[in-house]
């Protein structure tokens, strides 16, 4: 994974080659291929770790994340992929309070071994502002 912040990466010497800090994230089917679970480390002291389980919703072309990580947050997106466009939205408070609307948008390369994107976030009564870049590299 690439991150990069707004203001540069924030704190740790540790980077890869754009300057960005260390991150890495490995999908794997769980339960007989029922779930997808995705499983993300940065080298960001402030930044968590987290544990997301991607579940289908029944008769849609549509997904759920359930999204936990290492500060105790659990939040819930609504996740779709369209015509090589990733998004996941959370605009509803769920098990987390709603402080901030958030979405990721991101687009996979034509071979499919790359999704360069974004995180948003958007404050009560404020547009859609990025919170921080974020791109996925397939590693072979």
């Amino acid at each position: 994974m690439e991150a990069r912040f707004p203001d540069g990466p924030p704190g740790g010497p540790t980077a890869d080659d754009s300057g960005g800090p260390l991150a890495r994230s490995v999908f794997e089917w769980i339960l007989d291929g029922r779930y997808l679970a995705q499983r993300t480390e940065i080298s960001v002291p402030d930044a968590p770790d987290t544990l997301a389980i991607v579940a289908a919703v029944a008769g849609e072309h549509a997904y759920t994340q359930h999204y936990f990580d290492s500060r105790g947050v659990t939040r819930l997106y609504a996740m779709t992929f369209t015509g090589g466009l990733w998004t996941l939205v959370r605009e509803s408070p769920d098990f987390s309070p709603l402080e901030f609307a958030q979405r990721f948008t991101g687009r996979f390369s034509a071979d499919g071994n790359r999704v360069d994107g974004a995180w948003e976030i958007a404050r009560p009564g404020a547009d859609w502002a990025l919170d921080f870049e974020l791109n996925y590299v397939r590693l072979t």
